[in-house]
C-alpha cells in the first residue's frame, strides 16, 4: 500500500498554460498505476493536489507560482449579501447527491454547457467519452449533486469528491439559459452547506490564478485560505 513517502510522480514536458496566455506550464502528476486510499488522497489535497478522472495533479512550474490552491473554511464562512440573495432565489431548487455516471440526461445537460459557455475552452467539442475520463473514471470517493427545478428538470451537476476534512468541488455544469439564478455560486453555496451538515472543514475550490479573470469568482468567498509556500494562509 502507498503512502506520501513512497510515492512516485512525474512531471510532463513544458506546455502551453491553460490559464495564463503565452506562458508554458508543467504539472506534477501521481504516479497512476500506485494505490491511493481515500486518506492518502485527502493529504494530497491539502499539499495542493487535484483530481481530474484518474489522474491527480498538481501545477508544477517553473519560476512561476501563479496557481494557488484555496479552500473555502465552512465553520467561518460569512456569506455576502449577493451570495445571500442569490441563495434566496434558488430555495425552490431539489438537490439530490447520486453516483458519479453517465447518462443522457446528464449529457445532453453537460453538452449545453460546453458548448455554449465554452467553446473557446481546451474542453470544446464535449463528447460521451471526454465526459467520462475527466468526470466519472477514478477511483476516489465521488458523486454528482443534481439540482432540479420545481417542474423536476435538471439544470445543475456538481461533482463533487469526499475527502476526510472536507469536500472537494471538482466541476459543475449548468443550464445555460439559467443566468438569473447564478447557479455557479449556488452549487459553491450549497456545498459549502453540505460539508457543514457533515461535520466538514473545508470545502475544496481548486487553483486560483490571480491574473485569470475566470477564476476572479473564487475570492468572492470570505474567509478563504490559500497554500502559499506550503502552508494554508486565512484571507
Amino acid at each position: 500500500m502507498s503512502n506520501l513517502q513512497t510515492l512516485r510522480f512525474y512531471a510532463t514536458p513544458p506546455h502551453d498554460c491553460s490559464y495564463l496566455p503565452g506562458r508554458k506550464a508543467k504539472t506534477l502528476f501521481v504516479d497512476p498505476q500506485a494505490s491511493i486510499t481515500p486518506e492518502i488522497y485527502s493529504e494530497l489535497s491539502d499539499l495542493g493536489f487535484r483530481r481530474s478522472g484518474s489522474h491527480i495533479y498538481r501545477p508544477h512550474c517553473d519560476n512561476c507560482n501563479a496557481c494557488v490552491s484555496v479552500r473555502i473554511p465552512t465553520r467561518f464562512f460569512a456569506p455576502s449579501k449577493t451570495q445571500r440573495r442569490i441563495w434566496r432565489r434558488n430555495d425552490d431548487l431539489k438537490v439530490k447527491r447520486v453516483p458519479a455516471q453517465l447518462t443522457i440526461e446528464y449529457y445532453r445537460l453537460y453538452d449545453r454547457y460546453i458548448t455554449e459557455r465554452h467553446a473557446d475552452g481546451d474542453m470544446y467539442p464535449p463528447s460521451p467519452s471526454q465526459f467520462m475520463s475527466f468526470l466519472v473514471e477514478g477511483k476516489q470517493p465521488s458523486c454528482f449533486y443534481e439540482f432540479r427545478d420545481p417542474d423536476n428538470q435538471l439544470i445543475c451537476i456538481a461533482v463533487t469528491d469526499m475527502l476526510d476534512q472536507g469536500l472537494s468541488a471538482l466541476y459543475t455544469f449548468y443550464a445555460p439559459d439559467q443566468e438569473k439564478r447564478s447557479l455557479g455560486t449556488y452549487a459553491i453555496l450549497w456545498q459549502v452547506e453540505e460539508a457543514k451538515r457533515q461535520g466538514l472543514d473545508y470545502l475544496y475550490l481548486g487553483y486560483w490564478v490571480r491574473d485569470c479573470r475566470k477564476m476572479n469568482y473564487k475570492t468572492a468567498y470570505r474567509p478563504l485560505d490559500m497554500l502559499i509556500a506550503d502552508r494554508w494562509v486565512r484571507v
